[in-house]
């Protein structure tokens, strides 16, 4: 992956000014998230604010920025246009209490089960939204109060602007690293439009575009605690207990898939049932708060990895930055130009994408190809969680189908007379069907053997697929013998089950899926 002088050792402060640059970037983020969901600027901006502040002092993966993200704000718009803000702040408590359950239940271990090109294709995928998210900031209100895209020198002074950015952050490093690039390309950006009066789109333009009102700011005071104005009865929890659920998934796969991805980056590895609860205690304080909720945010967290933020002070220092800049400094961060923000998140993208892909696709497996593009596109046509859940089963369905084809079963004749079938590889139920086709029921003799020394029955499938076989010699009036078999597998199986020869001191010990033994 590229990556942009990123080190591996926590320095504060490198975290106190990586997490300031990390501050700046939240900005529009966050309020362009609140307006996806279809609530005030300052919901979007109190999330960023609580989410990114408590994950970062609780979390399980130092360095890692959270707040308020796209992926969770889709699900949201249709929630709070049928029954209002106030079932949101509600949804969001319960999705935390989700989201601490999940914890408490060690379920964050999970997300390692996520194949690598899965998790290709996440990034790449991920790296093509964040890309199209920043066409936006190209667009500008005409006349008639609508969105179209910036001509003549105003298109051309914002790519100017964002070229500068990019080549200060992409060559500064080469002279010093005492300072985040990012940080000092924002800051050069806006004093060069500052003091030639250049005409460049700003934060405070793009919040009024968001919200269509001339006078909109990010100025603000505390948030302030308030129950959630919802009846507390059956009917309100039939109303939010769905999106709570599809909103502690979506929160919960793309915060530990970044998890994974900082591990990666930075050679450490995070606590995936830790972040859970974090994240989950985050959601239910921003719900009482009168935020949106939110979970990990991978450009953010990219952009404050490779300005040097590893330590929780990063995250802390990102969260009361923002928090200063909503209380105290809305006119000063108001007037940065987008152009600025826009080259920092371009940065963000080609650290995020894995160009590599590229060279390996034709050297990898068909299947791994299939699943890195699918998730990609998956990714950028719907949303994060469903791209990686989609990317685990068609994953899950390939290791399946190629491990179908290794069951084997050998038929020899011993010396008693009896036939011997001699199972080799797994049987489950992807092979179920080829084991059960290599057995001559009707050409065998009177006496079979099954030899399973070889195999190992690993579902419920498999069990009912012996029972079969079972029941085709039964009905010929056959005696088959099954040898080998774990004590779980016995005590599963129905028809064949008084046919097993047991052999204490040579049958196998190993777990079976299945529901029936608990």
């Amino acid at each position: 992956m590229f990556e942009l002088h990123a080190s591996k050792v926590a320095n504060l402060k490198n975290d106190v000014l990586s997490g300031l640059t990390v501050a700046l970037a939240l900005v529009p983020e966050a309020v362009a998230f609140a307006f996806v969901a279809g609530v005030e600027p300052l919901v979007g901006l109190y999330a960023a604010f609580m989410v990114g502040l408590i994950t970062s002092i609780f979390g399980g993966r130092p360095g890692m920025i959270s707040g308020a993200t796209g992926a969770m704000a889709v699900v949201m718009v249709s929630l709070v246009a049928i029954h209002g803000v106030e079932y949101l702040f509600a949804t969001v408590v319960l999705t935390g209490l989700l989201q601490i359950m999940a914890g408490l239940f060690k379920l964050g271990k999970f997300i390692r089960l996520v194949p690598h090109p899965v998790m290709l294709g996440f990034v790449n995928g991920l790296a093509i939204v964040i890309f199209l998210a920043q066409l936006g900031q190209f667009k500008v209100t005409n006349e008639a109060g609508e969105l179209v895209w910036m001509q003549g020198s105003q298109m051309a002074t914002m790519a100017s602007l964002i070229a500068l950015t990019m080549a200060i952050i992409y060559f500064l490093p080469k002279l010093t690293k005492a300072v985040p690039s990012s940080l000092v390309a924002i800051v050069v950006v806006t004093i060069i439009v500052q003091s030639f009066n250049l005409d460049a789109r700003t934060v405070v333009d793009f919040v009024r575009d968001m919200t269509n009102n001339p006078a909109a700011s990010i100025a603000g005071g505390l948030p302030q605690f308030s129950i959630p104005n919802v009846p507390f009865n059956w009917a309100t929890l039939q109303v939010i207990l769905p999106f709570a659920l599809v909103l502690a998934a979506i929160g919960l796969i793309e915060s530990l898939l970044t998890l994974t991805l900082i591990d990666e980056l930075t050679g450490t590895r995070g606590k995936g049932n830790k972040e859970c609860l974090a994240q989950g205690a985050a959601n239910t304080v921003t719900g009482f708060f009168g935020g949106m909720g939110g979970c990990a945010m991978i450009g953010q967290s990219m952009i404050n990895v490779n300005s040097g933020g590893r330590g929780r002070m990063s995250g802390v220092t990102a969260a009361l930055a923002l928090l200063g800049f909503i209380l105290f400094a809305s006119g000063l961060i108001e007037q940065i130009p987008l152009a600025a923000l826009v080259g920092v998140m371009f940065i963000v993208v080609i650290g995020t994408f894995e160009w590599s892909s590229f060279r390996i696709i034709n050297k990898v497996p068909k299947a791994d190809a299939f699943v890195i593009i699918l998730v990609s596109a998956v990714t950028v046509a719907t949303d994060l969680a469903i791209a990686v859940i989609v990317g685990v089963i068609v994953s899950a369905l390939v290791f399946a189908w190629e491990h179908a084809k290794h069951i084997a079963v050998t038929r020899s004749v011993d010396e008693q007379g009896s036939t011997v079938y001699d199972v080799n590889g797994p049987l489950f139920f992807g092979s179920i069907a080829s084991f059960l086709e290599q057995f001559d029921t009707e050409a065998d003799g009177q006496d079979v053997i099954v030899e399973f020394k070889n195999s190992r029955v690993a579902d419920h499938s498999a069990i009912e697929a012996i029972d079969t076989l079972a029941e085709r010699y039964i009905s010929r009036g056959k005696k088959m013998h099954l040898r080998h078999l774990s004590k779980e597998c016995r005590q599963l199986l129905t028809k064949a089950g008084s046919l097993v020869e047991i052999d204490v001191i040579e049958d196998p010990e190993y777990h079976i899926a299945s529901d029936q033994l608990g």
